[in-house]
């Protein structure tokens, strides 16, 4: 219970970024929607930064995209990682990489990162404290935040993608009332 409240508590944080997408320049790549496509559901190298705005990627299409960059990179998922209540799984998508296991935590995020950005996602922001580097990057209608913090004692490296369309927006609130209830 503990996870899924952690969770929910990601999603809402990444929903908060989302909110304050264009603050002082803070934007590169012009709009989020630039580079989308679903053809990251057919393969990692199917998509380029072109693609029609129209289109639109869904929960299992991003889970293969981090999936296919993760792994190539290095990572195995960790199955104990943070589970996405039932609720939000069309809307949201967690990854968690079992860092311990790979041979270099930091090289394997920036191969996970490099091969998103090449496959369409848009790198927003980064910042980096004490050794964590977080990066916020936009595809489509959808927000990831892939997490870093394999620096110290405690290494832990996470992809959290979250749908920001109107739809889904309600769906992760009504999830998120629901986690905060139970505790």
């Amino acid at each position: 219970m503990r996870k899924a409240k952690w969770v929910a508590a990601a999603a809402g944080v990444v929903l908060l970024v989302a909110g304050c997408g264009s603050e002082g320049g803070a934007d590169k790549g012009g709009s989020s929607s630039a580079g989308s496509s679903s053809a990251g559901s057919a393969s990692t190298g199917g998509s380029g930064a072109g693609g029609s705005s129209d289109e639109k990627l869904d929960a299992a299409a991003v889970t293969k995209e981090l999936t296919d960059a993760a792994t190539e990179a290095g990572f195995t998922q960790d199955s104990s990682g943070e589970q996405v209540p039932a609720e939000a799984k069309d809307c949201m998508v967690s990854w968690t990489a079992d860092a311990e296991k790979a041979a270099d935590p930091a090289k394997s995020y920036a191969a996970t990162v490099a091969t998103l950005t090449g496959t369409g996602w848009t790198e927003e922001r980064s910042s980096g404290v004490g050794g964590s580097v977080i990066k916020s990057l936009t595809k489509s209608s959808w927000k990831l935040q892939a997490s870093n913090h394999s620096a110290g004692p405690l290494k832990l490296v996470m992809f959290v993608a979250v749908d920001s369309s109107p739809e889904c927006a309600a769906v992760l609130a009504k999830s998120n009332a629901k986690a905060q209830q139970g505790s």
